[in-house]
């Protein structure tokens, strides 16, 4: 669907309120294989390739990595449900999809009934509480984010050696078949790369900016954050979200590893299904 700078790879059914499910890095669309289908009995679900992600565009390259921008990819979302026919909508995301959702929610709050993040916090949050610890267990941040030696050729020269992904088993054929095909695309690992340098430094300042202008969510959240994952490496998470929301966060451990979806989908989707009931945003 083209949504005017790029045009996106969706997949999209079932009937009743509007979800869109953004996913997380180096995934595609099909990572909500297994949970889509449990929302689209009450909700009509949508699932896009983020720009410069899977069958995805990216527009060409800004100096300042704008155009990988979170606030880019936010204006993506809304633009595809206007095209869709939906004027509001409840947005959700995992990983680098979290950072999305909350642009999303931030920018267009007229837009967004509720935002869900999984496994998420704010860009900023994560920047200003760097140290040892941070740097040694997300160090993938830095690797990617690099300009000077960019990373796209070391993950191009071997991409299997890079991605140490779960096999079929875990992720289901074709979600696995379908991330693969993305991986060994140099289009799609500069894209990945880019929202990373994005992450580094455009999306910091638009998270500075709300800060200091006193923005905040404004509709229902939820966070879901995985037993064990490493989210709470600055503490507890949901006392971070925290000083971002007008409401107070509902907040929900999900027994798996960093792959929610995928690993845990029966409890991913009864959280959602749960959330999505609640009085969203006038």
């Amino acid at each position: 669907m083209d949504v005017g700078e790029v045009t996106l790879r969706v997949r999209y059914g079932g009937d009743g309120p509007p979800v869109v499910l953004l996913h997380g890095h180096p995934r595609t669309h099909t990572t909500w294989h297994a949970v889509a289908p449990l929302l689209a009995a009450r909700h009509t679900v949508v699932t896009p390739d983020l720009r410069g992600y899977g069958g995805s565009t990216l527009p060409p390259d800004e100096l300042d990595h704008a155009q990988s921008s979170k606030r880019a990819m936010a204006r993506d979302v809304v633009a595809l449900m206007s095209a869709l026919g939906h004027d509001r909508f409840a947005v959700a995301g995992h990983d680098r999809g979290a950072l999305v959702a909350f642009r999303t929610a931030m920018d267009h709050p007229d837009r967004v009934t509720h935002l869900a993040v999984l496994d998420g916090l704010p860009v900023l949050e994560h920047l200003e509480r760097t140290d040892e610890t941070f740097a040694k267990t997300w160090w993938h941040w830095w690797f990617l984010g690099q300009t000077e030696k960019p990373a796209e050729p070391m993950i191009n020269a071997d991409p299997q050696a890079w991605y140490r992904l779960p096999g079929p088993e875990v992720l289901g054929a074709g979600n696995h078949s379908d991330l693969w095909a993305a991986l060994i695309d140099p289009a799609v690992v500069h894209g990945m790369c880019e929202d990373y340098r994005a992450g580094l430094g455009v999306d910091r300042e638009h998270d500075a900016a709300d800060r200091a202008a006193g923005r905040r969510v404004r509709c229902p959240a939820l966070l879901l954050e995985s037993a064990r994952d490493d989210l709470d490496v600055h503490g507890d998470p949901a006392a971070i979200w925290a000083p971002w929301l007008d409401r107070p966060l509902r907040h929900r451990v999900v027994d798996s590893g960093h792959h929610q979806a995928e690993e845990a989908p029966s409890q991913v989707a009864e959280a959602l299904l749960d959330f999505l009931t609640c009085a969203p945003q006038p």
